[in-house]
């Protein structure tokens, strides 16, 4: 999935390329994306670990240009390895600072995906360790409203341990 919405985030970014510089791209878009796509999942990892290594020996403005040669790198290899063209000295400038923010722009997007996609994981498992809890035998009516320490009893409770484990546990410490 990540590679399928990747890809098509890179045709998109490909035509601006090619409808904003010299570089001609036209349909190779395709063909490129493909390498884009392959060589940003590969070379996306090594980049964070050079981002984290130079930030403790670096300022922001080494960060900004490590990140702009890899850019570089893989229009570079795009350039090689697809029919895209890149024209004049313009067409191999400007492109990696649009192929960087196009990066920044898809990583948000990802991580925001993400972050939704983990919100709805939780939630399902809160419904489904809910509907777990459910079956149990449900407390009487006339007993009292739970508190917080109640919760927290009952969550207690949840950790597997028999009485007799916990009272040596609580015994320990």
């Amino acid at each position: 999935m990540r590679f399928a919405s990747l890809y098509v985030f890179n045709v998109v970014v490909l035509l601006v390329v090619g409808w904003l510089t010299p570089a001609r791209v036209g349909l190779h878009a395709l063909w490129a994306s493909v390498i884009l796509t392959l060589a940003t999942l590969f070379l996306k990892p090594l980049l964070k670990r050079a981002a984290t290594s130079m930030s403790s020996s670096g300022t922001k403005f080494v960060q900004y240009l490590a990140v702009f040669a890899v850019e570089f790198l893989i229009w570079a290899l795009t350039v090689w390895l697809s029919g895209v063209r890149a024209g004049n000295v313009w067409g191999w400038i400007v492109p990696p600072v649009i192929l960087l923010v196009g990066w920044v722009v898809y990583d948000q997007v990802d991580d925001a995906l993400s972050r939704k996609a983990g919100e709805l994981y939780d939630a399902a498992g809160a419904r489904i360790a809910g509907s777990r809890s459910s079956a149990s035998p449900a407390p009487s009516a006339s007993s009292a409203p739970s508190s917080a320490a109640t919760a927290a009893g009952r969550q207690e409770l949840d950790d597997g341990l028999t009485p007799e484990q916990r009272r040596m546990l609580d015994e320990l410490g």
